[in-house]
């Protein structure tokens, strides 16, 4: 390190200053290289110098003035490159320095506006990206050691940046670069300046208040990991036994519409008893309890809730309404429950080797919300056919339940009582009861009673004409037409290969393959969603392929079990942990153990399996919704207002929902004996397709009838053929694989069980 001379460092070096910006706009702090006038340790001159660049000491009694900062967020922020802009424009991008801690300002563009007044100014205000402000008042009192790596600048631009020492580094690149330090030292530096990413501050004992500072990534949204989350209880937070139970609890219930309600459709259109629908719905909470506390030590960790997803609902509904199991009358149930289980399996497989062999990370390069957002839109909109239709044989009970859930969720949602939002979080199990309970008052009061109709008799046994007209509405508007509960045991384990051996066709794994790369794209989303949500750093691509493969290996349970789907992450999480400020594992995992228990009580899932049709269909029509406007949501990520965008998102639904209705509109040669709601699902069967293999037809047919699987083909292919620039296509911006090891919070977040992480080694 060599000393500059006095004079001769003076009348040779010839640093660059930065012009003043007009006052409308902000203004960089004008910080100026050390030079030494007469004695390089000079403490007048060392004052002097830190009154200008606002270098406050720690090491001697002396005090000095500091500058006050105002910050706001009118500037605008570049995905491309990170920097700064004016919001008036501007050619030049600018990195605003910190004069307190010499360094960057955090993402999201902070102006610093120009101070009027006196020349010296005192308090300091620092905003983190919650905009949560630490005043720091009394710098007797409180001190402070800032400790930041450099941060790479380009030409004409300059650095500053404090050492835990109190060594003040600055770079003035042009024609000559210095370094200098406090002690009056100028030392020459190479004039290049490499970017690198600060590290996290080290705390240091005998600081009287620490300032945490944070790696700020190329994407505004990766502020969300640092920032308060104003989560109720956190994703590691214990605070004992009872309220564990309680938060548990409250987060199923909130998604018991997605959990049970399936088998209440999939059932009765196999031809299976109400025992049926019964031991499926309790297949389904022991299932959903065994791969959630698998999601939450071996997946991605998240809190989220993996169950049947209605991914898989109109997949199902294409198998089960091929024209071979139309006039099955024995055993048709376990025929097509089998051909069911035979096809999970093997496009679990798919998805499995998907992640477990890294080709995930590679596929996660061509997902984006653009894609994710219209995807899981249009796996809502499939069933715009079956929502109301079913709901509407009793308007009388439809209706009102549909009335209630939304007010409860929208106009009631900020009512809060004993500090908690009932209301809100318990929208759909609070309507479906008072509901159903009114229903049980119409039912026992006569209004459904009909001379001489009995509400036990098929409606194709039944002769009299007038009797038939109302067989309908007595099905599915009576609470008291199930038997259920007369025929269900009180205790019943659901066990593998209940229904019998899988039955493997190349068909219907075609379909289901492709359904799993669709339940994947599904899981993606929810996946940065929920780590912005919970203040989490959003995981690396090796953690989200682990994720996915661990889904697959628990839909293939799902599919030794029986439960007539795949087991995915339930994209209602999303919501459900917004409204409950809870995003806990251990919640979710005691939770998940009390659903295991509830399987094994027979009588649990015979009072779920004798909720009235009309009830379901009407609470899967808000639930429907929710996932259209969960899947809309995703756009916030991107640049809504972009024409690109929108133009894609809107040709996507569109020809998503265009395309099935041209190939749904060859009705099977025996549509008389389907309900009208399913008949779009028999086009696998009689689509326009037709070549010398009957398996491809029915896979190809059953594939472009579905119009969640043609909205991903086509926005798949427009958004990453359509030019556009990473901000405006929102690209998802994953963690690097390092962070793991560098930060110890993403570490504790993500990692995995000591003892199984050597399995995982590759993922990590």
């Amino acid at each position: 390190m060599e000393t500059g001379p006095s004079s001769d460092s003076v009348s040779k070096s010839k640093p660059h200053r930065e012009k003043a910006t007009s006052t409308s706009t902000s203004m960089l702090a004008k910080i100026e290289p050390f030079v030494s006038k007469t004695d390089h340790h000079n403490p007048r001159e060392l004052r002097s110098w830190a009154k200008r660049t606002g270098f406050i000491s720690t090491f001697s009694s002396e005090t000095t003035t500091s500058t006050s900062e105002n910050f706001d967020s009118s500037t605008g922020f570049d995905l491309e490159r990170g920097l700064n802009h004016h919001k008036n424009g501007g050619s030049s991008p600018k990195i605003e320095i910190d004069p307190i801690l010499g360094r960057t300002r955090p993402a999201r563009g902070s102006e610093i506006e120009p101070a009027t007044g006196s020349a010296s100014r005192s308090g300091n205000e620092f905003r983190n990206g919650n905009n949560r402000r630490l005043g720091l008042r009394d710098e007797n009192k409180r001190k402070r050691i800032g400790d930041e790596s450099a941060f790479g600048v380009k030409d004409g631009e300059r650095k500053v940046g404090l050492n835990g020492n109190g060594i003040s580094n600055l770079n003035v690149n042009g024609s000559g670069t210095r370094n200098g330090s406090v002690n009056g030292t100028v030392n020459e530096i190479p004039a290049t300046t490499p970017a690198t990413e600060p590290k996290k501050e080290e705390e240091n004992a005998g600081t009287d208040i620490g300032i945490e500072m944070y790696p700020i990534g190329d994407d505004p949204h990766t502020e969300g990991w640092h920032r308060q989350s104003g989560m109720r209880l956190g994703l590691t937070d214990n605070p004992g036994f009872v309220p564990l139970l309680y938060y548990g609890l409250q987060h199923y219930l909130s998604l018991a519409g997605s959990l049970i309600f399936i088998p209440l459709i999939i059932v009765p259109a196999m031809g299976g008893t109400d025992r049926d629908t019964a031991t499926v719905i309790s297949t389904m909470l022991l299932l959903s309890g065994i791969t959630t506390i698998l999601h939450s030590y071996f997946g991605t960790r998240l809190p989220l809730v993996q169950g049947s997803s209605f991914v898989y609902l109109a997949p199902a509904l294409v198998i089960i309404n091929a024209r071979e199991y139309r006039n099955l009358s024995e055993h048709k149930f376990r025929h097509i429950m089998r051909e069911l289980q035979g096809a999970i399996i093997v496009g679990s497989i798919f998805q499995s080797i998907l992640g477990f062999t890294g080709l995930m990370s590679l596929l996660l390069r061509l997902i984006n919300p653009v894609v994710v957002a219209p995807t899981v839109a249009a796996v809502g909109l499939a069933f715009v056919g079956y929502g109301f239709p079913q709901a509407g044989s009793c308007v009388e009970v439809s209706i009102p339940l549909i009335l209630l859930v939304l007010v409860f969720s929208l106009y009631l949602r900020g009512l809060s009582i004993f500090g908690h939002r009932l209301f809100q979080i318990y929208s759909v199990p609070l309507s479906v009861m008072i509901i159903w309970t009114y229903a049980f008052f119409l039912t026992a009061g006569g209004a459904y009673d009909y001379k001489g109709c009995s509400p036990d008799i098929p409606s194709s046994n039944i002769l009299l004409d007038s009797c038939r007209r109302h067989a309908y509405t007595m099905q599915h508007c009576r609470t008291d037409v199930s038997n259920a509960w007369r025929t269900s045991a009180w205790v019943r384990i659901p066990y593998p290969l209940q229904w019998g051996v899988p039955i493997f066709h190349l068909r219907t794994s075609l379909i289901m393959i492709i359904v799993s790369l669709v339940a994947s794209v599904d899981s993606v989303g929810t996946y940065h969603s929920t780590s912005i949500l919970v203040n989490s750093k959003p995981p690396t691509p090796g953690i989200v392929s682990r994720g996915i493969a661990l889904e697959g290996f628990c839909s293939i349970l799902a599919g030794l079990w029986g439960s007539g789907t795949g087991s995915t992450t339930l994209t209602e999480n999303v919501h459900t942990i917004n409204i409950t400020k809870v995003a806990n594992q251990r919640a979710l995992v005691l939770g998940a153990v009390f659903l295991i228990l509830f399987s094994f009580v027979g009588k649990v899932g015979a009072i779920l399996a004798s909720i009235p049709l009309a009830l379901a269909a009407s609470i899967l029509c808000f639930m429907w919704g929710l996932i259209v406007a969960l899947g809309l949501s995703t756009l916030q990520y991107s640049q809504t207002s972009s024409f690109r965008n929108v133009a894609i998102v809107g040709v996507s639904l569109f020809l998503g929902l265009s395309i099935p209705a041209y190939f749904q509109q060859y009705q099977p040669e025996s549509s008389l004996i389907l309900p009208s709601y399913f008949v779009p699902y028999a086009a696998a069967s009689n689509g326009p397709v037709h070549t010398s293999s009957k398996q491809f037809d029915f896979a190809i047919n059953g594939l472009m009838s579905m119009s969640m699987v043609v909205t991903l083909l086509i926005a798949l292919i427009l958004d990453n053929t359509v030019p556009g620039t990473r901000q405006e296509r929102g690209v998802y911006i994953w963690s690097h694989p390092e962070d793991l090891a560098t930060d110890p919070s993403v570490h504790s977040d993500y990692s995995l069980p000591r003892k199984v992480s050597r399995f995982f080694c590759c993922l990590r």
